[in-house]
């Protein structure tokens, strides 16, 4: 079958891609480098011609609701009408364990998007992971007060973007469900020291002070609301195992 990916060369559409090849699936990436912008709706319908199930992990960066909200809403409304003329047979859609409980700034976004998908008339399912592994280093880049770095406080359980991409290519190429299992990696973990571990792992050994960051979605994470309750489906790799397996200091 054709499985197409929007944001399929992104920290988790990477993988996904790879998991719907590895599966004997032919991956369709759609991103605006293969011709395919989902904000304008441009190459869109082309793209899906013949495409029997569309995964979603298309992303934006930035900590605004009104910025999340509007890519979110655009991006995937714009893919669920071209797939629902296309005749594809089911969307499925990553999302974010603990959204509704915290629905705020880039948060606000995410809930937004999965309100479009379960009013479409295409069949659907909804993914909802925790944190990428990644997500360490990501904070680690941009989380910073002048030149010093700094770790967020936040609890968090991450998972390896690898296994969410297997799990949402193993439910594209199933009947669609809804609400799937949420999906967390094995253990839990304190942000900031994640955030230490991959400033250590580069080589950095300054001070990288732990900072609790103001807005409602960073205080719904310190306590608690972005973790998996006890139904949730768990990958195996834990962070320091991902770690590990990083480029680190030459």
């Amino acid at each position: 079958m054709r499985v197409a990916v929007a944001g399929g060369s992104g920290t988790v559409g990477g993988p996904t891609v790879d998991a719907v090849r590895a599966a004997g699936h032919e991956p369709v990436v759609l991103t605006r480098g293969a011709g395919v912008d989902l904000m304008s709706g441009d190459g869109v319908d082309a793209a899906l011609d013949g495409v029997h199930a569309v995964i979603d992990t298309a992303n934006v960066t930035t900590l605004s609701a009104d910025v999340a909200t509007e890519f979110f809403t655009t991006a995937t409304g714009n893919l669920i009408a071209a797939a629902g003329r296309a005749g594809v047979g089911h969307v499925v859609l990553l999302s974010i364990v603990g959204i509704d409980r915290i629905p705020y700034d880039y948060y606000a976004g995410k809930v937004a998007q999965e309100g479009v998908v379960e009013a479409s008339a295409v069949p659907w399912t909804i993914l909802r992971a925790t944190q990428f592994h990644e997500f360490a280093g990501q904070l680690y880049d941009r989380a910073k007060l002048g030149p010093l770095h700094i770790a967020p406080r936040a609890r968090v359980q991450p998972v390896a973007a690898a296994e969410v991409g297997a799990r949402l290519a193993a439910l594209a190429a199933a009947a669609p469900q809804g609400r799937a299992d949420d999906f967390a990696g094995p253990r839990e973990e304190r942000l900031d020291e994640m955030v230490r571990a991959y400033a250590r792992h580069l080589g950095n050994r300054g001070w990288v002070p732990s900072i609790s960051l103001p807005g409602p979605q960073m205080k719904g994470m310190r306590a608690g609301a972005a973790l998996p309750g006890p139904g949730a489906a768990l990958g195996t790799e834990t962070f320091a195992s991902w770690l590990a397996r990083q480029p680190g200091k030459a």
